[in-house]
């Protein structure tokens, strides 16, 4: 199973689509530009029905949900049902969250993060929102210390029938960097050799540890909101040895102040869902202007056409949407015109896993 989806980024078949949506307004676009790839393998994720989710956007059954959610009461004991569905889930998988927990809130994390954090940064007002059940969102050092266990978690919800942890995630990231490297590889003309990697949206350094080893020519730099992430991303780097040592940094991933033209590659990794619509725009331009001519783009995260997402419980969805306050505006966001818009070539996109989408484009010449 993991040799068949592993292989699955490089050997897709790519076929033209033209894909359409209707908006809320009952009005019909068509996205020409974009190229869906299908893996031709039989164990190659399945896309739904659906072009979203019953439970997102403007549905009946969304709107149900967001009323249940607005009533202060039933929310509360959401986000408390939530984070033990979370917890236990990943215990389940033998992933020990406790433990991880307990060893970054004792250790010296707190220095490194009045070294890492940037006193000038002006947060954005959606980031100050209750997520994840969590009151202070990311800007805590519970969300900080849980980090990790739940990006584990991620993997082996995505591949539930992988025999371990490592399994699951090695299918999930690798399928996602196979994507990304050959998207690279056939788009990025004379520019091919990728030299620097800008890691948006980095959470405690998990993607960008994938990154920096799959290219380890590479300088990679993680950059995130949230001071508390990055402490315990460069508190864990500063145990490991690595020939191009990762920089973090504290910034807003739509105003970087990092000079334009000055990666080859730039990712954003399961953070589009976390953000509204207003924001992953901006994400798109500013990843535009720090890629050089040739330069990938690559979003990982939820797939709207997701077979395995359409068909979640309502117990499920309806606690996942208490805990992820934008996830409306993503799934209605059309994210491959998005990049278009704000002037990507080749928009590519590919269902990576069971529920996860990868969509990479290009910098043009």
């Amino acid at each position: 199973m993991a040799a068949i989806l592993a292989r699955a980024g490089a050997t897709a078949g790519l076929r033209r689509h033209q894909q359409q949506d209707t908006s809320s307004s009952g009005r019909r676009r068509r996205l020409s530009n974009a190229v869906v790839v299908a893996a031709v393998t039989d164990a190659a994720p399945k896309e739904g029905a659906l072009e979203r989710p019953a439970w997102s956007g403007e549905t009946p059954v969304s709107r149900l949900v967001a009323a249940l959610i607005a009533f202060k009461p039933l929310y509360s004991l959401m986000k408390l049902a939530s984070r033990e569905v979370i917890i236990r889930t990943a215990e389940k998988s033998n992933i020990p969250w406790r433990e991880m927990t307990k060893k970054v809130l004792e250790s010296d994390v707190y220095e490194v993060f009045e070294r890492i954090r940037n006193p000038n940064i002006v947060y954005p007002d959606y980031y100050l929102s209750p997520f994840h059940a969590y009151d202070e969102g990311n800007l805590s050092w519970l969300a900080a210390a849980e980090a990790e266990a739940a990006t584990l978690s991620i993997a082996k919800r995505a591949i539930p029938e992988a025999t371990s942890i490592q399994e699951a995630n090695n299918i999930v990231r690798g399928n996602w960097m196979n994507v990304i490297e050959e998207h690279h590889r056939k788009n990025s003309g004379r520019n091919c050799q990728i030299n620097d990697i800008l890691d948006i949206g980095c959470s405690v350094g998990v993607s960008t540890r994938y990154l920096a080893e799959k290219f380890p020519q590479a300088k990679a730099v993680g950059l995130d909101l949230s001071p508390y992430f990055l402490a315990v991303a460069a508190q864990k780097e500063e145990q490991l040895s690595r020939q191009n040592p990762i920089q973090w940094v504290h910034a807003n991933g739509e105003a970087t102040g990092l000079p334009s033209n000055s990666f080859d590659i730039v990712s954003l990794a399961y953070v589009c869902h976390e953000c509204p619509a207003r924001a992953i725009i901006g994400l798109a331009k500013e990843a535009f202007r720090l890629l050089r001519p040739g330069g990938t783009i690559a979003l990982t995260d939820n797939s709207p056409k997701s077979k395995v997402l359409q068909e979640l419980s309502p117990v499920l969805f309806t606690l996942m949407k208490s805990t992820e306050p934008f996830l409306d505006e993503y799934y209605m966001l059309d994210l491959e015109e998005a990049l278009g818009q704000a002037g990507f070539v080749n928009v590519h996109s590919i269902l990576t896993d069971p529920r996860h989408r990868t969509v990479t484009a290009t910098v043009p010449y």
